[in-house]
């Protein structure tokens, strides 16, 4: 079957593969975009994964004031200055930074959490769990899935993003890293509202 090109074209936009590559995708799928898109995004955040490893000390600080009240400074880092300054990776910080002023996440990710935070709400809700009379020996299980719904809320990375509540900001950020075809962190970022008291 015959794919037109611009469809070939739109594949290769969304998901930073070749042309011939878009091409053999759609063929593969008898020009269906869905299924070839989907096949794609897959591959490519598999080898998003394998990026990861790769050191990213280039990128951004990007910065986002919603109606003088929230102000939001965010560092984004990729592997090259290229990639630093090209459109895509501006509207990626500028999409974090927005996210962070709507979100007011804590933390970038499960792993930036210190373990005193985690020891704290373990014992806040295993006592809960207590003298609400939960069986013994399911207040571990009860507390687990508590404690990483707890974090998940306050975890950048975790959370629902804002322009498509369907997937995370951490899927976002793989997706992209995808495109691009390089390794993308978000380093840091700091969120201040008026009036708010840290």
């Amino acid at each position: 079957m015959a794919v037109d090109i611009d469809t070939i074209k739109r594949l290769k936009e969304l998901t930073g593969i070749g042309l011939t590559d878009a091409k053999a995708a759609l063929a593969e799928v008898n020009g269906d975009f869905d299924k070839a898109l989907d096949a794609m995004r897959k591959k490519g955040l598999t080898k998003a994964d394998k990026r990861g490893e790769r050191e990213a000390r280039a990128g951004i600080v990007g910065t986002y004031n919603h109606d003088s009240r929230i102000g939001v400074v965010v560092e984004v880092n990729s592997e090259t200055d290229f990639v630093a300054r090209g459109e895509i990776f501006a509207e990626l910080v500028k999409d974090i930074a927005m996210h962070i002023a709507a979100s007011s996440p804590l933390f970038v990710s499960v792993d930036d959490i210190p373990s005193a935070e985690v020891a704290k709400v373990t014992a806040e809700f295993t006592d809960k769990a207590t003298s609400d009379g939960k069986p013994a020996n399911m207040v571990a299980k009860i507390v687990e899935g508590q404690v990483k719904k707890h974090f998940a809320e306050r975890c950048l990375l975790e959370q629902p993003y804002i322009k498509n509540p369907d997937q995370s900001v951490g899927l976002y950020v793989k997706e992209t890293a995808a495109r691009l075809n390089e390794n993308v962190v978000v380093r840091r970022f700091s969120r201040i509202a008026l009036g708010e008291m840290n």
